[in-house]
């Protein structure tokens, strides 16, 4: 796919609509973009820079707002925090999904979709119990390292839904739109 200005355009918009629906009050932890633009990104655009900045700049920006909600006492939830770079890191990660999906079919993006969700449930949980921090600090046990894994359900649940719910908007509205552009050219 090749960078023209429409283009640009689509992804800047895309980057700040999906940045601010992550700092939406009351929207279901977990059920954001940012994961669905991951895979999406890795799918479509070629420019392997571009794919991963993608999702890495609309977390950025929707970090940046939870920080000013935070310190202006409008949120409880940091937009900046302690290992917070293990995230970004997984986002990287989770574009590289997206490599993977070669044919745009309903099952290859379904696929897609519940295994980038996983992916970041199971090595996030695991990086919180390994380092100690955050959430509930549980012993580094077995136990411990299944009790943070049930911790991070709610959170993997919404993010299983909202990465299905949002590859279809991506991908379908993708497929809508170069669809009737072929068809257009054609007549």
């Amino acid at each position: 796919m090749k960078l023209s200005k429409n283009l640009i355009f689509t992804l800047i918009a895309l980057i700040v609509v999906a940045a601010l629906y992550r700092v939406i009050p009351g929207r279901p932890f977990g059920f954001a973009p940012q994961i669905a633009m991951a895979i999406f990104a890795g799918a479509i655009i070629k420019d392997k820079k571009v794919a991963f900045a993608l999702p890495l700049v609309s977390m950025f920006i929707s970090d940046a707002l939870y920080q000013i909600l935070y310190v202006s006492g409008f949120s409880i939830i940091p937009g900046f925090y302690e290992g917070q770079i293990t995230n970004y890191i997984l986002f990287v990660l989770l574009t590289t999904v997206g490599f993977w999906v070669n044919k745009f079919n309903v099952i290859t993006i379904i696929v897609a979709s519940i295994a980038a969700p996983t992916i970041y449930f199971l090595l996030s949980n695991f990086l919180v119990w390994l380092s100690g921090t955050g959430g509930y600090q549980h012993p580094q046990t077995f136990n411990g390292l299944m009790m943070t894994m049930a911790d991070g359900i709610p959170f993997y649940k919404n993010s299983i839904w909202g990465t299905l719910f949002f590859s279809a908007v991506l991908f379908g509205g993708y497929y809508l739109f170069f669809s009737r552009s072929l068809k257009t050219k054609q007549a």
